[in-house]
């Protein structure tokens, strides 16, 4: 390609990406969002019913009229149910619980040493996986994987003579594109579960969706990302960049400080001890964590208390890494950093208000339930198996976070329609969470929408001033492909062969009845 057909495409791909970004700026905050659809719900509501659009309920086989929210009855629902539709939003305490435990081991400095320690001491041969497992696990500490793990896998690479862009590329593949993968349960999984049991509930008032529902699938999930990352990584994007030409004196990363290494060590120790309980809790037949009626796992307080588990490990082992460390010297520090994540969780709390309205509204109106039941109608006429529908699910939601980042904004404005509507063709909330799972993770790293897509930029500036959106986008546009098609492939051979999705989850839904 010559320099004139090269500044040619340059241009085109500027103009479409000045397109994208302005179409996405012109979307509403999510919290403003939420309310904006909870009045087009009032007011489908009363069109509904005033054309007289209804459903047959093929459980019940009762009829579906929608109810007019535009009515004083509908008023009614409205004003009496608005504090009951915040405070018992299912995501709302499940979320704050886990990041008051994520917030003691965050703030402490815990997570960022177990980071650095897994990036700094990983042999030049382990570089990019082990960046890659940093990445994923970085899930578990909220933003540190964003303003931490990536630049800080840029300045290993520098100091090892690679490019400082292929290690950040990398490790933004790992952190963002692999959003949805993790060995273990993150502050993500209780809120898309919450979501997904809220949207169930429409079809099943009694069904539970636990935050580990998915567990098993993404802990496969994250197999696939180190080792499809790791390919992407040396076949192409190291060759791609080639040798690093700048000047960028950058400081390297440090090792850790005796403090640090006590700080581990204590909260090691702690780790291990929780560990243990666990195990004798849940290994033995009449373990004190099983079901005390029949013995079992999957309906016991160890898998129901999953959330209280999250925060017990996180605060007990983030209180011992702080006081070995000496990061918490007092009480008044182990207060302001449960207070500091609380702090940060305002605008998530914000959004939740609408968002658990619009949700509510949707359900009392009963629009929900007949889109959903028309659509799956449809559907049905169509003889579509899982796997077309997944990967239609999966199309029309990598076009959506193109425009929409937030992870929980888009199941919260999905999930209502798309679980009951394909649990009503017989598949699971757990597997439609699943894709959705899968689809929201590998946009995100070529989204300039991304909340995080600027600061990666500014990052990579400071190794190449000249770098601009264009070349972020050309650097992560293969980890977005490789991970979409290897991804995709995964998840239709656990429908295939019908594998649980996690503890308790199948892939099916059975109507009562049928």
């Amino acid at each position: 390609m010559n320099t004139l057909d090269q500044a040619t495409d340059n241009r085109l791909l500027n103009r479409i990406l000045l397109k994208v970004e302005k179409a996405g700026n012109a979307l509403p905050q999510p919290a403003l969002m939420f309310l904006f659809l909870a009045f087009v719900v009032v007011l489908i509501s009363a069109v509904f019913a005033g054309m007289g659009v209804e459903a047959t309920n093929p459980v019940t086989k009762a009829v579906i009229k929608p109810v007019n929210l535009l009515s004083v009855g509908g008023l009614h629902i409205i004003l009496t149910d608005m504090v009951k539709n915040f405070t018992g939003f299912a995501p709302l305490g499940t979320v704050l619980v886990a990041m008051l435990g994520f917030s003691l081991a965050e703030k402490s400095g815990l997570l960022s040493a177990v980071l650095r320690l897994v990036v700094t001491k990983s042999p030049r041969a382990l570089l990019i996986p082990a960046i890659l497992l940093a990445g994923i696990l970085s899930h578990t500490a909220g933003d540190i994987g964003y303003v931490l793990l990536i630049p800080l896998s840029a300045m290993v690479f520098h100091s090892v003579g690679m490019h400082p862009l292929a290690g950040l590329a990398i490790c933004f593949a790992g952190v963002s594109g692999g959003f949805a993968a993790n060995f273990i349960i993150s502050a993500i999984d209780p809120l898309l579960s919450g979501l997904s049991q809220e949207a169930a509930r429409v079809m099943d008032p009694h069904y539970v969706v636990t935050p580990v529902v998915n567990w098993y699938f993404m802990s496969a999930s994250s197999l696939l990302i180190i080792v499809v990352g790791t390919i992407v990584g040396k076949k192409i994007t190291i060759p791609y960049l080639g040798n690093y030409q700048g000047d960028s004196q950058v400081a390297g990363p440090t090792d850790l400080s005796s403090y640090e290494r006590r700080g581990l060590l204590w909260a090691g120790l702690v780790f291990l001890i929780l560990v243990i309980g666990l195990i004798w809790g849940t290994v033995p037949a009449d373990g004190f964590l099983r079901n005390p009626e029949n013995g079992s796992v999957l309906d016991s307080p160890f898998m129901k208390g999953t959330i209280a588990i999250i925060f017990i490990f996180g605060t007990l082992t983030g209180l011992a890494y702080g006081l070995g460390a000496k990061t918490f010297k007092n009480q008044t520090d182990v207060t302001n950093a449960l207070q500091d994540s609380m702090a940060t969780m305002a605008p998530y709390l914000v959004m939740v208000f609408f968002a658990a309205q619009f949700i509510a509204l949707f359900a009392a109106s009963n629009v929900g339930l007949i889109l959903a039941v028309n659509g799956s109608d449809f559907l049905k006429s169509m003889g579509l198996s899982a796997i077309p529908l997944m990967i239609g699910f999966i199309i029309l939601i990598c076009i959506l976070d193109i425009f929409i980042g937030s992870a929980s904004a888009k199941w919260a404005l999905t999930a209502p329609v798309f679980v009951p509507m394909f649990m009503l063709l017989g598949l699971s909330p757990e597997l439609t969470q699943a894709s959705y799972r899968v689809a929201d993770s590998v946009v995100n790293i070529i989204s300039p929408l991304m909340p995080y897509f600027p600061l990666i930029l500014a990052f990579a500036n400071k190794y190449d001033p000249k770098a601009r959106v264009g070349t972020l986008i050309a650097l992560m546009i293969p980890y977005s492909v490789a991970f979409l098609i290897t991804w995709s492939i995964l998840l239709f051979i656990w429908i295939g062969f019908e594998l649980p999705l996690g503890p308790g989850a199948n892939l099916r839904y059975l109507i009562p009845g049928q």
